[in-house]
């Protein structure tokens, strides 16, 4: 049996034409894009997906055409957010896969909305012993076949969910070169501030342009008398934006009802925009269109 290495040529298998094909269906997806917005944390567990999913309600709200890849492949939440299971039926069309529709028309893709059940983990081999740079590569391909083959449509923003780890900015770089820029969130704690640190940093080497950054639970609000306490130590993340150069965007306080299902069928922005974190996440898209009308 002779190995791929022993095939004249690419041994039939036309591989430079599929790649090509794929680029162009890509980027026909891309170009009914207006805004490709990454946002980004360097560190899990700051509420990202959480403000990424509200960011959307706030534009969708002023009328905008949105749409979210859930790039956290192994840690998806978007679709549970914006009231999309693992039990929604995705329908494929001639030109693609059609994307959930979450709250306020909102367009979600994600790995959750493909897997059977909601506890399936993601695995690209049955193997134990698979090497990181196999899994890399795998989730790489993931992440380009979940963008190509979305019939996400004409859209005014496609927010891009992105999981913990500055290295995973690369991927999309590739995959979007026209990426508007990215969105970097943290928390007041030193640890998450000294993370996000890393990422704004490879950011700027690789020429990424950083819209700004969000201090999530900035402070705790009582949602039923809007006073605010203070809920991590921390130095003030205004002096992190200051030191590193990039505009500080967002100061959100942490409200109990964000992270709760609604019984409504909406996200916690069309319920409380006018709350005390509704009004700080207003300010904040505020901060990001004009970023990117500018």
């Amino acid at each position: 049996m002779k190995s791929y290495e022993d095939l004249e040529g690419d041994g039939g298998s036309d591989i430079v034409g599929q790649v090509g094909k794929l680029g162009e269906k890509l980027r026909s997806r891309l170009d009914k894009i207006t805004h490709k917005v990454a946002l980004m944390s360097g560190k899990g567990g700051v509420g990202k997906s959480s403000i990424t999913a509200n960011i959307a309600s706030c534009l969708a709200d002023r009328g905008k055409r949105v749409g979210i890849l859930d790039a956290d492949l192994n840690g998806p939440s978007i679709g549970h957010l914006l009231g999309v299971g693992n039990d929604v039926k995705l329908e494929m069309k001639e030109d693609g896969l059609n994307p959930g529709i979450g709250y306020q028309g909102i367009r979600i893709m994600s790995m959750d909305m493909l897997v059977k059940t909601a506890d399936t983990p993601v695995m690209w081999t049955e193997e134990a012993n698979a090497t990181a740079v196999w899994v890399s590569t795998m989730e790489s391909t993931a992440i380009r076949e979940l963008l190509a083959d979305t019939n996400w449509g004409e859209l005014d923003y496609l927010l891009i969910d992105m999981p913990p780890g500055s290295d995973r900015i690369d991927n999309i770089r590739s995959l979007i070169p026209e990426l508007a820029g990215a969105v970097e969130i943290t928390i007041p704690s030193q640890l998450s501030q000294h993370i996000v640190t890393k990422s704004i940093t490879k950011n700027n080497k690789m020429g990424v342009p950083i819209i700004g950054l969000i201090e999530n639970m900035a402070s705790y609000v009582c949602p039923h008398c809007n006073e605010e306490g203070k809920l991590f130590d921390g130095e003030d993340v205004l002096k992190l934006s200051e030191k590193k150069s990039i505009p500080y965007i967002g100061k959100i306080p942490f409200d109990t009802r964000v992270s709760q299902t609604s019984k409504m069928g909406s996200l916690f922005y069309t319920q409380f925009k006018e709350s005390v974190t509704g009004k700080a996440i207003t300010e904040t898209v505020d901060n990001i269109e004009k970023f990117i009308n500018k």
